[in-house]
């Protein structure tokens, strides 16, 4: 991009180049991925923050704190060409906590599906990463798509983050009732996890849907399995 086009993404507010080609979903008009159903099991996941430090190029993802990853959201023309060197990417996993207001989780929700699409669209090959927070945003409400899956469609590969979300009884309550409203909304191919897999969580559904797991990155900078 020139220095000109970058300084009018400031004028553009919400950066409508990522979506001019895209179908929109539900009440709050939510961007919708290509389904993609080309699996690559990844040995490893690497943060977006650790991409220039690294020789790894499996998967790109994004579960770590939102200002890790705030000059993709703003500029991700800038980002693209290093995004091209991995295997695949996940979608930026904006964060949707328990506590945050409703509209500032649809429109985390919002830029994670426009990012991910314009990456779809620049050939990458792209999973949509599902993150949910508390009932408003994956439970369904008149019968549309819940917020937390709006976007995503069905029948496609999916990735999921756990790491740092299994602190508390009430953490894990949401992490599985969220997983059990995901399995059961978007009917996923598979389900690529970052980060540990609480048996008493997962294995209801084991005979459901072929999770695939990686240990999160400094487990497996240590050589964890």
């Amino acid at each position: 991009m020139t220095k000109k086009e970058i300084a009018n993404l400031f004028y553009d507010g919400f950066n409508s180049k990522l979506i001019e080609t895209a179908e929109f979903e539900g009440e709050y008009e939510i961007p919708i991925l290509k389904r993609c159903t080309e699996l690559i099991v990844p040995k490893c996941g690497v943060p977006f923050s650790k991409m220039d430090y690294t020789d790894e190029r499996d998967l790109l993802l994004f579960y770590e704190q939102d200002p890790e990853f705030r000059d993709l959201i703003s500029i991700p023309q800038k980002y693209i060409d290093k995004i091209r060197t991995f295997k695949c990417a996940s979608t930026p996993d904006c964060s949707l906590y328990r506590d945050m207001p409703f509209s500032f989780q649809i429109a985390n929700v919002a830029v994670a599906r426009s990012i991910g699409l314009y990456m779809q669209n620049q050939n990458v090959l792209v999973y949509p990463n599902a993150r949910w927070g508390d009932e408003r945003s994956y439970e369904s409400k008149h019968g549309e798509k819940p917020l937390a899956f709006a976007g995503i469609p069905m029948h496609t590969i999916v990735t999921i983050g756990t790491y740092g979300c299994s602190k508390t009884a009430e953490d894990k309550y949401y992490q599985q009732a969220g997983l059990d409203a995901m399995l059961v909304t978007l009917e996923p191919l598979a389900v690529i996890v970052y980060g540990s897999m609480s048996p008493k969580i997962f294995e209801p559904y084991n005979r459901s849907v072929d999770f695939y797991h990686i240990p999160d990155w400094i487990s497996y900078k240590k050589g964890g399995k």
